[in-house]
């Protein structure tokens, strides 16, 4: 069994961290201030979210300009993570812990790319717990990434498939990356989205939060 964690509203919140470092980046390499106002991010990838702030404000990525975004993003990341308002969702040490000692693939689909997603996760000390994952780097739309992180697993000598991986993450787009290849999902309120909107979705299971552990369990057992 796999179970493949979204990070962003459903592991942790960053205090505004992501799009403060997105804005400055662009503000420094662009001189374009507030560069993301009005682009919704949630579920989204970077790769999509940057790819669409450079088409907004008529920026050519094509020639290292993505790059250097990303970079750049990097960079700021480490600095902006650092911030009072950064906290972890409830239930997220106790639900990896428990996904640890029951010896699953534990790993991350997650639209940050892997070097920002490594920053958030490291703020909380998180990182150990993941094998491995797909990350926002790998390609811009998310529901390519559930095969990256099947082959990388069975890389690792797991026998995974569709079949048996679920994903759990707190946005519609979690859901759709999920069912568009046959995987289960979980989805958990403690995003932008409303326990009554999930439950609109095809998520096979709807939690408030992570500290739902029996439904949890019980789902994926």
């Amino acid at each position: 069994m796999l179970v493949l964690f979204d990070i962003d509203g459903t592991l942790l919140e960053t205090g505004g961290a992501g799009t403060r470092a997105l804005n400055r980046a662009f503000e420094r390499l662009f001189s374009i201030s507030d560069a993301f106002r009005g682009i919704k991010m949630a579920g989204k990838t970077d790769l999509q979210i940057i790819k669409e702030a450079l088409s907004l404000h008529g920026i050519d990525g094509s020639n290292g300009n993505l790059q250097r975004i990303m970079d750049m993003y990097v960079s700021l990341l480490k600095e902006e993570i650092n911030n009072p308002r950064k906290k972890l969702k409830p239930g997220v040490r106790e639900i990896l812990d428990i996904m640890i000692d029951s010896r699953l693939g534990t790993g991350l689909l997650t639209g940050n790319l892997r070097k920002g997603a490594e920053i958030k996760l490291g703020a909380f000390g998180l990182n150990s717990y993941f094998i491995d994952g797909a990350f926002g780097s790998d390609h811009e739309d998310r529901n390519q990434l559930l095969p990256i992180a099947l082959e990388r697993f069975r890389q690792k000598g797991f026998k995974v498939g569709p079949e048996n991986s679920i994903i759990i993450g707190d946005t519609p787009r979690d859901v759709e990356c999920a069912k568009v290849h046959g995987a289960r999902c979980i989805a958990v309120a403690t995003g932008p989205y409303s326990i009554d909107e999930l439950r609109q979705t095809e998520a096979d299971l709807v939690v408030e939060t992570l500290e739902d552990k029996e439904k949890i369990l019980d789902f994926i057992f």
